[in-house]
């Protein structure tokens, strides 16, 4: 299919309906995922109140203009940002990879890696916000907000496809200083992007972690004999007799990439988790909630 056609009326119709057709389903297990965790008030622990003056930051796109300060942009080229260390505190980003390789389930009985990245996203949303915390999306432009508005916007954008490729890595378009981030995803992809955004993200003393999302198939490579291997997108199709003989490679293969991304945020203050699809979504949620708590 080519890209012209992913953005016909016809396609871009059906798309639509089944996003929508989702999203009900979406909600529910993320809401019925987030009240499992006893959540509180987030944010609230630095020294200082609400209104308490943290720092100046470069303004971003999406800023409002009445948020410039005009005073501290005068004294130099660039316009700026007075932030408060609530707002600093307050705001979590996360993304959530849905390129295709993510659309991949090794059983019918369980979800696929992309449905339970957008359920944790979405129950991990619903804790921060009810917990008075603003929650943004990687490939959103607008800054992070609470209320059950935003809810529904990032349910919404979860559930629009917007990665063409087989493999995805994150591309914050928003993270402001002092925040918290979790990216989703299989990291099958070019490590390269992902050391480049972390690097990024540690400069403005963003701090997080990483979730990599795997099928279990994907862990114990289960095949043998001949094996047509084809990636989601059908991109890359590769045929052999002989796939039990591909096991160890590609084991070690995996067990090095896992390394590297924990070695990643070693280096850059994050924190790595390895999630199963066949395993519950309540352990991975607890983890993540006490993570971000201790990142703060």
């Amino acid at each position: 299919m080519s890209d012209t056609s992913l953005h016909t009326p016809e396609t871009l119709r059906s798309r639509s309906e089944a996003a929508a057709a989702a999203l009900p389903a979406l909600m529910v297990d993320a809401q019925h995922l987030a009240a499992t965790v006893l959540f509180g008030v987030h944010g609230r622990k630095r020294a200082g109140t609400g209104d308490e003056f943290w720092q100046y930051r470069p303004a971003q796109a999406g800023d409002g203009y009445r948020q410039v300060d005009w005073r501290r942009s005068a004294r130099s080229d660039g316009h700026f940002i007075r932030q408060t260390e609530w707002q600093a505190a307050q705001s979590v980003i996360l993304g959530v990879d849905d390129a295709a390789s993510m659309t991949f389930t090794g059983h019918r009985d369980r979800p696929s890696k992309l449905r339970r990245a957008q359920t944790l996203a979405m129950a991990l949303a619903i804790v921060a916000v009810r917990g008075g915390e603003r929650v943004g999306l990687t490939h959103m432009p607008e800054p992070p907000r609470g209320g059950s508005a935003q809810l529904m916007r990032l349910a919404q954008a979860l559930m629009d496809r917007h990665e063409p490729g087989d493999y995805g890595a994150p591309r914050p378009q928003m993270m402001p200083v002092g925040s918290r981030a979790v990216f989703f995803s299989d990291f099958f992809g070019d490590l390269a992007a992902i050391e480049a955004v972390l690097g990024r993200a540690a400069d403005r003393e963003v701090r997080g972690a990483l979730v990599q999302v795997l099928d279990p198939d994907e862990e114990v490579f289960p095949y043998d004999g001949r094996t047509v291997f084809e990636s989601m997108s059908g991109a890359i199709r590769f045929e052999t007799l002989k796939a039990r003989g591909l096991r160890d490679a590609y084991l070690s293969r995996l067990a090095e990439r896992k390394a590297r991304l924990k070695d990643l945020c070693r280096r850059t203050g994050w924190r790595y988790h390895l999630h199963h699809t066949d395993h519950a979504a309540e352990p991975t949620l607890l983890w993540l909630y006490q993570a971000l708590e201790k990142v703060r």
